[in-house]
């Protein structure tokens, strides 16, 4: 079993950023790779960003927050991060975190999720 809390979301005005965490326990966080998801009020979760578990990790990004979102991991402290820059209102979500086998952009390749953090973005 892998326990993941997220921390860090918060309200921000539109242009601003924020700093996700996400901090995990259990078995041994360098076996996972790690995403990130949201949902917005009324719509489905969907990809934000992932990253493999190797040392030279690799990483994915949705279209939607190319060039915005940064994902990246510290092995020795158990924790994901992803960095948010130019927050649009669209950002407005409740962000979550996932722990899998491959860096997928598929909820369902990932087998551990935390309870979420709410991000809101005002105009």
């Amino acid at each position: 079993q892998v326990q993941l809390v997220e921390s860090g979301g918060g309200l921000v005005q539109a242009g601003g950023s924020l700093r996700l965490s996400c901090a995990a326990s259990g078995r041994t966080f360098s076996w996972y790779a790690m995403g990130w998801f949201r949902q917005a009020p009324g719509k489905e979760r969907e990809f934000v960003a992932s990253i493999s578990r190797s040392a030279n990790a690799n990483t994915y990004y949705a279209e939607s927050v190319k060039g915005r979102f940064t994902i990246s991991r510290d092995n020795t402290k158990n924790t994901v991060y992803l960095q948010m820059i130019s927050l649009k209102p669209e950002d407005t979500a409740v962000y979550y975190c996932a722990a899998g086998s491959t860096a997928s952009l598929y909820q369902g390749d990932y087998d551990y999720w935390g309870q979420g953090t709410q991000v809101t973005v005002s105009p």
